[in-house]
């Protein structure tokens, strides 16, 4: 098929063959409006409740507490997602850019609907302010690892190496902290680990010329080696030494006074809040800054940076340091963030979730955020389900944050674009 398209500028007329119409979205979002018919309207009583419970954060609001009938409720939701359905069909057929708004209502809708069928019949109410609380806290690592891959890979440095650089971030700071009874010092350590292991990533990307993820890999089993052999020589042997600290929580005054946003937002331990100004601040130092144009420039086309007097190789080694650090930082949740003990693997994969997440948001920041939160929203699902009592086997529950990352990044990502010489070694 072909378009003759012609401007004002240049009346010439000019024919180009339009790229074949996707039609993964809309097949998607029927398949997942059928789920909410089919799996949760029909196995659900015509007069059966769910209880949902708000707290407020207020004293004069309290907790807001609702039941909604079930089905109807269900009904309503799966006939918001065939509406978007059908618009998305039509937009898609008529090569429409769909904006992000419709996904992010559909999804809204078709986890609303879940929701309801789960805790329906339940005497325990859904807590939704500690569903969306669990869910900010858990993305933490998420974030910091995906924001720590936007780092290394717009200089054009693949960073598998994420699992190891959060694991190494806790490990540090759970010593640091214990030995000193100090979680800030921990905190302030953490990132040293995670720079040390970008710094091994960058020696043999950078300078070697090695495969990038060959190399990420094998910090990643490095990192998981080291650590749980000075987990079980010295961490296990000295358990009454290796006392777990913890961050205290902050509350922000006036902001975490704000009725339902504030206690999920604002109610916070420190790491969160330097997660809030890290987004902010990566956003816009890589788009809007000459520190960013230069990075992007050596992950875009090395070749044309190195003419202009920017040195190459040098800033991808700063920046993978860097972005180490940045996971490092990420890594010091598991312990001082959630004070816990170390323990081994303790990071379970968040690495590679991380980097999914990177990928997902577009190589930015801001969409490497959304992503992480959806990651993290389908880990705590879980963790609130099981104590509503929710009938569905603990083994699937405990694959759904890694499901949502297969199907989110295979299925819903849509067309991205890596940096153009990401993982290409520069030898100029």
């Amino acid at each position: 098929m072909s378009v003759t398209v012609a401007t004002p500028a240049n009346p010439v007329e000019v024919s180009r063959a339009l790229a074949p119409i996707s039609w993964k979205a809309p097949i998607a979002y029927g398949v997942l409006t059928a789920i909410t018919l089919v799996g949760f309207a029909l196995n659900t009583g015509a007069d059966v409740t769910s209880q949902l419970a708000i707290p407020t954060g207020s004293e004069w609001l309290g907790t807001l507490r609702f039941e909604v009938p079930t089905l109807a409720g269900i009904g309503v939701l799966a006939f918001v997602q065939g509406v978007l359905g059908v618009w998305a069909w039509r937009w898609t057929a008529a090569r429409a850019k769909i904006g992000i708004w419709l996904p992010a209502l559909f999804g809204f809708a078709f986890v609303s609907s879940f929701l309801l069928w789960a805790v329906a019949g339940k005497d325990q109410p859904l807590q939704v302010t500690g569903l969306l609380s669990g869910t900010l806290f858990l993305s933490v690592p998420l974030v910091f690892g995906a924001m720590a891959g936007c780092v290394c890979e717009h200089v054009g440095v693949i960073n598998v190496a994420i699992e190891g650089q959060l694991l190494a971030g806790a490990f540090l700071a759970a010593v640091i902290g214990s030995l000193t009874g100090n979680p800030w010092l921990g905190l302030i350590c953490a990132p040293l680990a995670g720079a040390l292991v970008g710094a091994l990533l960058a020696l043999f990307a950078v300078r070697y010329w090695v495969d990038h993820i060959i190399v990420g890999v094998v910090l990643n089993v490095l990192v998981t080696g080291l650590t749980s052999y000075f987990f079980s020589t010295v961490l296990t042997k000295n358990q009454e030494v290796f006392v777990p600290t913890t961050l205290p929580t902050w509350p922000i005054p006036l902001l975490s006074q704000i009725p339902v946003l504030g206690p999920v937002l604002f109610s916070q331990n420190v790491l969160v809040y330097i997660m809030y100004l890290a987004v902010a601040a990566l956003q816009v130092f890589l788009f809007r800054s000459r520190w960013g144009l230069r990075m992007r420039a050596c992950g875009e086309h090395p070749r044309a940076a190195d003419t202009v007097g920017i040195k190459v190789n040098r800033t991808r080694v700063l920046n993978t340091i860097l972005g180490g650090a940045i996971a490092g930082l990420g890594g010091a949740f598991f312990t001082v963030a959630a004070g816990l003990a170390f323990g081994k693997d303790m990071s379970a994969g968040r690495g590679y979730i991380a980097l999914a997440a990177m990928i997902l948001g577009g190589w930015k920041p801001g969409g490497a955020l959304a992503a992480a939160l959806l990651f993290s929203f389908a880990d705590n699902l879980q963790n609130v389900l099981g104590v509503v009592g929710v009938g569905i086997p603990s083994q699937f529950m405990l694959m759904t944050p890694y499901l949502a990352t297969i199907f989110a990044v295979a299925g819903l990502v849509g067309k991205v674009r890596a940096p153009a010489q990401e993982g290409t070694a520069y030898k100029g």
